[in-house]
């Protein structure tokens, strides 16, 4: 075979073999970009789509921590109810000014607006127990929110008088909605009540 064919023919294959490596290399490359490009469109939708709100009433920050532990778990959005006039922050003015808005069966105005109520299945809701019942802005909750169909979920810290009913009484609030087993967490143990946190979700599903 005359030497300058051989020559052309080592040539084309390979310019040939390096083609196919280019090739076959891009074309790794890209499935692997839109293969990460849907992943990371499916972790926005699942943050910005969340169908779990954690809301929660606090005053001495247990519920808060409470509410956090819960958030660390299982995500979802998180929202604290905060009322229009601000609560004592001595504890036993706190208290009498609580016993008189119950008393008087006050709905305080709410500071917090919830837009898209409508998006979530799930509401996960926080208070301390003020003399035997919910806080008063947590009924002006349940009075300016439509919750039928939703699941709700209590959580109270209380001082040794645990849920004292309240679930009960968001029940007969909100008779379309389902409401679970509630969690009661003892104020001074809030701080350490992770575990406790997380086996009473496992219960409810979570």
């Amino acid at each position: 075979m005359n030497k300058k064919v051989l020559t052309l023919i080592i040539a084309i294959l390979i310019i040939a073999v390096i083609g196919s490596i280019i090739f076959f290399t891009t074309r790794t490359t890209s499935n692997e970009n839109a293969n990460n490009a849907v992943e990371e469109n499916t972790r926005e939708e699942t943050n910005t789509g969340s169908k779990t709100l954690i809301l929660y009433f606090s005053m001495s920050g247990n519920t808060q921590t409470v509410a956090n532990y819960i958030h660390d778990a299982i995500g979802g959005d998180i929202i604290r109810l905060e009322t229009v006039e601000t609560y004592p922050e001595d504890y036993n003015e706190l208290v009498d000014y609580a016993q008189q808005e119950q008393q008087e069966n006050a709905r305080p105005e709410l500071k917090t607006t919830i837009e898209n109520i409508d998006g979530y299945d799930t509401i996960f809701l926080g208070y301390p127990n003020w003399w035997g019942d919910l806080p008063m802005p947590i009924y002006t909750f349940l009075d300016e929110y439509d919750l039928s169909g939703k699941t709700i979920a209590p959580f109270i810290t209380h001082g040794g008088s645990g849920l004292s009913g309240t679930d009960e009484n968001i029940q007969a609030e909100e008779p379309d909605a389902t409401v679970t087993e509630g969690l009661a967490i003892y104020g001074d143990d809030a701080q350490n009540s992770q575990s406790e946190v997380e086996d009473w979700l496992e219960e409810l599903g979570f």
